[in-house]
């Protein structure tokens, strides 16, 4: 099993500046998008709830770009889960760049931490990370240990 999510992504025309390559807030589209499939498939459960009355908020997010990439380029983005604390977690993600020979070549790495609140959206307050996505996160996680507080 491999220690990462992925979510394979082809460059789009509506994509890229002017000049030809990807405009940089796709690259934090395409991490919210990861997120998105890796709750469809494996915690759809979370999904559900999100329609009820739990909420993710982004914390923080960044994006760290190393080359270039440009339209019909394949993209494979990586997710990786860097923390998980107990009402907050964070991911890591590789964006990787596959040329005509099969070649992977990192293009840009990113980060995103989310917390998890319930409430009306007048009083939202922290709640734990739903156990049904701190079990299909397992496999993700950079080594086993226990969640710490926060």
């Amino acid at each position: 099993m491999a220690d990462h999510f992925e979510y394979r992504h082809v460059v789009g025309f509506e994509e890229t500046n002017l000049v030809g390559n990807v405009y940089y807030v796709n690259y934090l589209r395409w991490q919210g998008r990861c997120r998105e499939l890796f709750l469809r498939a494996h915690a759809p459960d979370v999904l559900t709830d999100v329609l009820g009355d739990l909420k993710l908020f982004t914390l923080k997010v960044d994006c760290e770009f190393f080359a270039e990439i440009s339209v019909f380029d394949e993209l494979p983005v990586r997710m990786r889960l860097a923390e998980l604390r107990q009402t907050q977690l964070e991911f890591t993600f590789d964006y990787v760049r596959i040329d005509a020979e099969i070649a992977e070549r990192l293009v840009a790495r990113g980060r995103q931490r989310v917390a998890f609140m319930r409430g009306p959206n007048t009083a939202t307050a922290p709640t734990p990370v739903p156990e049904a996505l701190v079990r299909a996160l397992e496999a993700y996680a950079p080594s086993p240990r226990p969640r710490s507080s926060v």
